[in-house]
């Protein structure tokens, strides 16, 4: 279904490769900054042709988890740089383009920690309002979203597409099955990984325990969702975690005893809007979240759309109502 992805690894690699088209409307801008643990995050500054002379809104623009800026957070950066956003899509400490060693390792700390440093750039731009700051965060990165902005207050309004919640599914399992036994086993098995780390002086990377290479058929349907975006051309880009690589086997232990979602309730008096398809597998997530949180917010379900759905399809995702949200909130 995808071809010979070494050739085409290959190929994107000697370029400049994104999976949607860069609006004639917007200009896109590579761009370097570091967060308070002086890791160096590398992004794509979007921002409107037509109002290079004016003070603008800014949004800050991150995940899905695993994935990297040259697929939906660029999408969503060039979406809303067209609505008259300065939009900064980037990626993660440890990821993709950006600074961190070991690779491809999350930290629930360090991520929020990221989009704080995407609005302290922000903020020091000439052309940007600091005061007009928001946050959008999709999938994984759309739990961080919440939770740097319950502590940020510098941000003025933050929305999330898929969210997911990394450290509840990641230390109870979906819906919260996991048990007791299942999760100290999982922990017994990372501290028995982190001696052979040690052995060695590198980290242990798995793919077996990433998405497949090809699909049988048999797998849970989120699972063929997922593979059919960062798998195929649709998605792929070769520095994705998701379609070309694996976390450190080690990288979840921080998520299992760090629930990010503790303080949800001081976001308020601040604006959030929170996104879900109505058949995604994490709409729970979404629900939970909003239940949680304190007046003003919002939640919205698209009708028919799966978790991936939210990632790229401009016919799904709710580009007008993310523009409202966000030219209402931002003054």
């Amino acid at each position: 279904m995808f071809g010979n992805a070494n050739q085409k690894t290959k190929r994107m690699k000697q370029t400049e490769y994104y999976t949607f088209k860069l609006s004639d409307k917007v200009t896109r801008q590579k761009v370097h900054f570091k967060n308070r643990y002086g890791i160096t995050l590398t992004g794509d500054l979007y921002s409107p042709k037509n109002k290079s002379s004016e003070v603008l809104p800014a949004l800050a623009i991150s995940g899905p988890f695993g994935a990297v800026k040259e697929q939906s957070s660029g999408l969503y950066a060039n979406q809303m740089a067209e609505r008259g956003f300065i939009a900064l899509a980037f990626d993660p400490s440890y990821t993709g383009e950006s600074g961190g060693e070991p690779r491809n390792i999350a930290s629930p700390d360090i991520n929020t920690e990221d989009f704080s440093a995407a609005v302290d750039f922000l903020g020091i731009q000439k052309n940007i309002d600091r005061n007009k700051i928001g946050i959008i965060g999709i999938c994984g990165f759309g739990g961080f979203a919440l939770n740097a902005t319950a502590a940020d207050k510098r941000v003025k309004a933050v929305a999330t597409t898929s969210m997911y919640d990394m450290t509840r599914v990641s230390s109870k399992g979906y819906y919260d099955a996991m048990t007791l036994e299942q999760r100290t086993q999982m922990l017994e098995q990372i501290g028995k990984q982190r001696w052979t780390d040690a052995e060695k002086g590198t980290a242990n990377y798995d793919k077996s325990h990433g998405l497949p290479e090809k699909l049988t058929g048999k797998e849970p349907q989120f699972i063929q969702d997922y593979h059919n975006y960062y798998k195929t051309p649709r998605g792929f880009h070769p520095r994705s975690i998701n379609s070309n690589g694996a976390w450190a086997s080690t990288s979840v232990v921080s998520f299992m005893n760090m629930p990010i979602l503790a303080y949800i309730k001081e976001i308020s008096p601040r604006p959030l809007l929170i996104i879900a398809g109505e058949k995604a597998h994490s709409r729970y997530m979404s629900e939970d979240a909003y239940k949680a949180a304190n007046e003003p917010k919002e939640l919205m379900i698209i009708p028919g759309a799966v978790h991936v759905d939210l990632y790229d399809k401009v016919d799904v995702i709710p580009f007008d109502k993310l523009e409202n949200f966000f030219k209402t909130n931002l003054k």
